[in-house]
């Protein structure tokens, strides 16, 4: 039997974006519902660095660093090629600034060195990524507090371990949401506007392969599964950035879980936090790029035109005593240790016997090694144009580790238009229904990049401004 509830207005889905869009719609005056499949707020929150980027902050002002809106759009055309939405990264650059300030005056506690350059992706021009001492859960710890305020008030009411099974359009009347309350209970609850924010599909096999259009090796957020996606495609949504998908360069397998990725063995394959004495092939035994590249988004490019997503780094002994750590927080022996035991880690006393272990075709693989080391000899790598050449693999044993292209964002996402409504597939808005964060896709405010920070400073943009938009003229009671 399904009940019924109505709102001022009904969010989905408690992560970075939508806390922030309940806690201040409820503020001003807005009788809110947040909804939460999860038995507790927060959402990505819980796995992410938390990395936020704003030009021209007080806290830029306050380290002597000199920057502005303009020159951080300027930073996200060239890191993204020109391929995001360009009304939305408007909108998300010249709000971010306050949002960074905004919670600066909440009290957030940065991490000390913030804002800084980051490398992990391709860095901006001048330091403007900004994250707290615990990551993601520093910015949790602040919008917790303001939710707590409000619930406790009795100006919203948050529903944990509930599940949107289902969106109808307001066509003539106020949208609605179904709720699967606690697991058990059917819940239609109505409301002027539904925002939907849970999230990307990156825990979901079936439907990235379907909107993305690659196999799935996740590292996403396990709730990360598209549910509101689903439920808007099923109302009429159309569905953006299809086509701009990236992968994060290089993760290994999970040693209990296929399909996953385990983050925390993280291969160090960025130029400046370790200058390689390996190389990476693909299942052929080919290489693909310079292993020195110092552009982590033209190694993850190569990796995605090049290959289906596996590569494997190889070496012999000599490099596994010299260039450490090759994986965070291993050391040589522990390289040696793992192989054979941990999943991806192979050893072998030959090329070929390593080939075999690994996957590899074992011609392909002797034949590369053979083309590299006489590129070591000559000092110049004719093929890739790869520098650091400190010395041949040939002293035994030999060493392959599996690698993955990982997936911990999604970049397609629901169509949304400037206001943040989201379209019908013939580009009209649907009447009374929002969504944000990355529920709308990395590629909308990335495009087809990994641009620092452009992921959780416009969810907490949007859920602000939404909130604001939604809500002029009440009155707080």
């Amino acid at each position: 039997m399904t009940t019924a509830r109505n709102y001022d207005l009904v969010i989905v889905g408690a992560g970075t974006g939508g806390i922030p869009c309940a806690a201040e719609a409820a503020a001003r005056g807005a009788r809110v519902l947040l909804v939460e499949k999860d038995s507790r707020i927060g959402g990505t929150l819980h796995s992410s660095g938390g990395h936020m980027s704003a030009g021209g902050t007080r806290r830029q002002r306050e380290h002597g660093i000199d920057d502005s809106v303009e020159a951080h759009l300027a930073d996200i055309e060239r890191i993204s090629g020109g391929t995001a939405r360009a009304d939305l990264v408007e909108l998300a650059a010249r709000h971010a600034p306050e949002t960074i300030d905004w919670l600066d005056d909440l009290g957030f506690e940065f991490a000390p060195e913030s804002p800084r350059l980051v490398y992990g992706h391709e860095p901006y021009g001048v330091p403007r990524t900004y994250y707290g001492k615990d990551g993601g859960l520093s910015i949790l710890a602040v919008l917790k507090r303001l939710l707590d305020e409000q619930v406790t008030a009795g100006r919203a009411d948050l529903w944990l371990g509930s599940t949107a099974i289902g969106l109808t359009e307001g066509t003539g009347r106020a949208p609605a949401v179904t709720v699967l309350r606690r697991g058990v209970d059917e819940v239609e609850v109505t409301a002027p506007a539904v925002v939907l924010a849970t999230g990307g599909f990156g825990s979901d096999e079936e439907l990235f392969k379907e909107v993305e259009g690659f196999p799935l090796v996740s590292a996403a957020h396990p709730t990360s599964t598209g549910d509101g996606l689903v439920i808007a495609r099923d109302a009429g949504a159309a569905i953006a950035g299809r086509g701009q998908y990236l992968p994060t360069f290089g993760g290994l397998p999970h040693p209990t879980t296929p399909g996953k990725a385990y983050y925390e063995d993280r291969p160090l394959l960025v130029a400046n936090e370790r200058l390689p004495w390996e190389i990476y092939v693909d299942r052929a035994g080919r290489r693909f790029v310079a292993e020195d590249e110092p552009s982590i988004d033209l190694k993850e490019r190569a990796l995605a035109a090049a290959t289906d997503g596996t590569f494997w780094t190889v070496f012999d002994d000599r490099a596994r005593l010299a260039s450490v750590p090759m994986v965070a927080g291993w050391s040589p022996d522990d390289v040696l240790a793992k192989a054979g035991v941990r999943l991806g880690v192979h050893k072998a006393d030959s090329l070929t016997e390593l080939a075999a272990l690994a996957g590899i075709s074992p011609d392909g693989l002797t034949a590369t090694v053979e083309r590299y080391n006489t590129a070591v000899a000559a000092g110049r790598d004719a093929e890739f144009g790869r520098t650091h050449l400190p010395a041949p693999i040939a002293e035994g044993p030999f060493f392959a580790m599996e690698n993955h292209g990982i997936t911990l964002i999604t970049f397609s996402g629901l169509d949304v238009d400037e206001h943040l409504r989201v379209r019908r597939t013939d580009g009209t808005p649907m009447q009374g229904v929002y969504a944000l964060g990355e529920l709308i896709g990395a590629a909308a405010t990335c495009g087809n990049s990994f641009c620092g920070g452009m992921l959780v400073t416009p969810a907490l943009t949007f859920g602000r401004l939404l909130a604001h938009r939604l809500t002029q003229g009440a009155v707080r009671t």
